[in-house]
């Protein structure tokens, strides 16, 4: 029997990419998954098709730069379930650009999502989880957490800051509250991430050096089963994920 099995976990961004995936792969081994997002649209399609494929699912409508929305979420997945075992703060936006282009607006999403959307995340969950006296928290990152490539000093920035918010909430609950954290480092994925972009010369940069042979979601997805399968005496603090061929971010 899976070690998901009616564990109840919540994934932010699981409208699509490596969110939808991971509802995806871990509703088919026996989690009650609730997917959050802001396009309300694609979690109820998701949300159909689990249940259509014998899981068990439920979505809320999240934007997560709103502290008081993700409470919300967390009440409503208590309401619902009764508990939270893991919670996954996926939900990240990318728009690269050159610091000399001065795209204040995105700089600030992206502390907004990538930084705040973390933090109310951490926030929602902590109460519970103490209370219950155990869970697991999930952080994805990017390899951007780990070096910084060219027109991503601000991304960078804001993954940086995801693995030092993961690493401080270890050392100050992990062995007092039995709560586990994990942050994931994804490398180059399929995703929709580069939609984000509006800098004209980033874009240009990246089509000069396309991704061959990219991750899927299900790849990320399965390295997040493995940290949540681990015996409760295990925590898997950090897992990076490239495809073979990539060198650095």
């Amino acid at each position: 029997m899976s070690g998901l099995k009616e564990k109840v976990i919540v994934i932010t961004g699981a409208s699509s990419g490596i969110g939808e995936a991971t509802a995806l792969s871990l509703a088919e081994k026996g989690a009650k998954v609730v997917l959050a997002a802001r396009r309300k649209y694609r979690l109820k399609e998701i949300t159909e098709k689990i249940k259509l494929n014998g899981g068990s699912a439920i979505y809320f409508e999240t934007d997560v730069t709103s502290h008081s929305n993700v409470q919300k979420l967390s009440e409503f997945t208590i309401e619902k379930f009764g508990k939270i075992d893991v919670w996954v703060n996926n939900a990240g936006i990318m728009p690269l650009s050159f610091l000399n282009k001065l795209k204040i607006d995105e700089w600030n999403q992206m502390i907004d999502v990538n930084i705040k959307g973390v933090l109310y995340g951490i926030a929602a969950a902590i109460p519970i989880m103490e209370k219950q006296g155990n869970g697991h928290i999930i952080n994805v990152s990017s390899v951007a957490g780990y070096s910084v490539g060219m027109t991503g000093a601000v991304y960078s920035g804001t993954k940086f800051a995801v693995r030092a918010i993961t690493e401080g909430l270890r050392l100050e609950l992990s062995s007092r509250s039995n709560i586990r954290t994990t942050v994931i480092y994804p490398g180059s994925v399929e995703s929709d991430l580069n939609n984000n972009i509006t800098d004209k010369d980033a874009l240009n940069l990246i089509s000069k050096n396309p991704s061959p042979n990219k991750l899927e979601g299900t790849d990320i997805a399965n390295s997040i089963i493995y940290a949540i399968e681990q015996p409760d005496n295990v925590s898997v603090n950090e897992i990076l994920i490239r495809p073979t061929w990539q060198k650095v971010f």
